[in-house]
């Protein structure tokens, strides 16, 4: 019996660690098209945007947790805000980085998931990503974001485990494009609502609080890491 799990376990681990073929380019620019199609439009963007938001108070809560803090808990609300709250120093080089983590943790992430399936390990990509969310999900505190968690996380799991190989490869890519695209466009929506007269708290404003750095520096480095992550994972996911 031991001897049968223990190969079980080798040929899952295999399964999940081996490589895949890179789909055909057709596909990669096809789900290249259906991110622009759910991030361009403003319409579609206010639903697709939960999924940014997930990956946004991730990032928080991650960084957080690896930086020393308390994670208590992580909220999703349905005009796409979110809000990640942990216990720990008030100052100092932990609360930077995890009020740093929200903006540039959806590119980040992309840029991630591009360097994974140019290594040809789309299983990997999608058991990683299916493993943050259901650990993210058991630090919802609220109904609205339980909900998007499991939709999310449902669709992960029934893609890893019931799809195809040329099925589970347009759908890593989709993600991945999405993210990486998807990342460019909040910073530049909260720079222009800072600019009329919102959003006084935002991460920009506490970063500069805590490092007397100005926001707009702030976000300079939002606007450039999202924007070297499309560029750099976007050659990643065109090479074939």
């Amino acid at each position: 019996m031991d001897v049968t799990a223990t190969a079980s376990l080798a040929s899952l681990w295999d399964e999940v660690s081996g490589t895949q073929p890179d789909p055909d380019l057709w596909v990669v620019i096809a789900t290249l098209g259906a991110a622009l199609a759910v991030v361009v439009p403003h319409g579609l963007w206010r639903i697709s945007r939960n999924a940014i938001t997930i990956a946004h108070e991730g990032g928080h809560g991650l960084v957080a947790l690896l930086t020393g803090r308390t994670l208590t808990g992580i909220r999703l609300h349905s005009d796409t805000s979110g809000l990640t709250v942990s216990r720990g120093k008030p100052h100092g080089i932990g609360m930077i980085l995890t009020a740093a983590a929200g903006y540039t943790a959806p590119p980040l992430l992309g840029l991630g998931g591009a360097a994974l399936l140019g290594a040809g390990r789309i299983t990997l990509l999608l058991w990683l990503a299916t493993a943050l969310l259901l650990a993210m999900l058991v630090m919802i505190r609220n109904a609205y974001g339980a909900l998007t968690m499991l939709v999310t996380g449902g669709l992960f799991v029934l893609v890893s485990w019931l799809a195809g190989p040329q099925v589970q490869a347009a759908f890593a890519y989709a993600v991945v494009w999405f993210l990486l695209i998807g990342g460019v466009r909040p910073a530049f929506e909260l720079q222009a609502k800072r600019a009329r007269g919102g959003a006084g708290d935002s991460d920009a404003d506490q970063l500069s609080r805590l490092t007397h750095v100005p926001a707009g520096l702030w976000f300079f480095l939002f606007h450039a890491v999202s924007l070297c992550s499309l560029i750099g994972g976007g050659r990643w996911l065109l090479e074939m």
